[in-house]
């Protein structure tokens, strides 16, 4: 979420409340038709293999970030519990805790990795100090990859980050039985460098994410707080032609589209998740328990 929250976007958090019995069965049941297997087994063989789901949430896990209204802790991790039983293979998590994502990866089974990268703050000094979630035993502030499959190659790419202010980043990852490559890419909001508020940072940290991807076997994504390309949007030329034009992104209905539904609290669509494999399905799914909704997206990994 944005670091400075509204009055009226904490009022509706607060009326979200927690993740009920009702809100669970209707995302299982909203995802049927997207995966209709959970991923039991994560060897490469047989059918199940033809077919990869990936979903991005931005958990709005920091409590103090505006996040105290949105659920507990337990309540969000929960909410990526459904997300995997519903479905999804691979898991792109925003504004998370380290215990988090550790309690629900040990809870997922043993054949599921996880890959953790820490927010830093950069004073005016220069210095860069991690982020710590609030409460004991948290660890710190991060991003994360959750994985049914082993991961390979994993590391995050330098990209341009405020001079002063919240350092995000990108972490990706290799797929090993699926061959495909994941980024999850939480870019800087705007006016996020308070040295220099004015200066833009998501056109280069959106080059830099084209720039560690493949041409076909990806998907990559994640809260890039940033509205989609279109006419009005004061921000349109904050993205690249690369995105949109070389890979297909969830919601993107026709070659020329440039829409999709609300992620955010908003109103807006903040999330995307593209790729350059062919699309079996794209769903938006509000967990209740935070103020973005979980995007997911189902891709053909066979095709070469």
């Amino acid at each position: 979420m944005h670091l400075a929250a509204s009055a009226s976007r904490t009022a509706l958090r607060r009326r979200r409340g927690r993740l009920t019995a009702a809100s669970a069965l209707a995302l299982t049941t909203g995802l049927a038709a997207l995966a209709p297997q959970p991923p039991a087994d994560p060897s490469p063989a047989g059918p199940a293999a033809r077919a990869l789901t990936v979903a991005t949430w931005n958990m709005c896990g920091i409590r103090r970030w505006g996040c105290a209204y949105t659920g507990t802790a337990a309540a969000k991790q929960q909410a990526v519990r459904h997300l995997v039983t519903a479905g999804a293979h691979v898991v792109l998590l925003q504004e998370t805790c380290a215990a988090q994502v550790e309690s629900v990866r040990a809870g997922l089974g043993r054949t599921w990795q996880a890959s953790f990268r820490p927010y830093g703050w950069r004073g005016g000094t220069g210095r860069t100090r991690t982020v710590p979630c609030d409460g004991p035993g948290q660890g710190a502030a991060g991003f994360a990859i959750l994985s049914a499959h082993s991961l390979s190659s994993v590391g995050t790419v330098s990209s341009p980050q405020p001079v002063v202010g919240l350092q995000r980043g990108i972490l990706c990852g290799t797929i090993t039985a699926h061959d495909v490559r994941v980024c999850n890419a939480h870019l800087t909001v705007p006016r996020g460098d308070l040295r220099h508020p004015g200066r833009e940072y998501r056109d280069g940290q959106l080059r830099a994410l084209l720039a560690a991807v493949p041409g076909r076997r990806t998907v990559f994504g994640g809260d890039f707080n940033l509205r989609p390309p279109v006419p009005g949007n004061p921000a349109e030329e904050a993205w690249p032609a690369g995105p949109y034009r070389r890979y297909r992104e969830c919601d993107q209905e026709s070659a020329a589209d440039r829409s999709g539904p609300p992620t955010h609290a908003s109103g807006h669509k903040l999330d995307y998740l593209f790729t350059g494999l062919p699309l079996l399905g794209c769903a938006v799914h509000d967990t209740g328990v935070s103020d973005h909704r979980a995007l997911l997206i189902r891709v053909d990994d066979a095709a070469r």
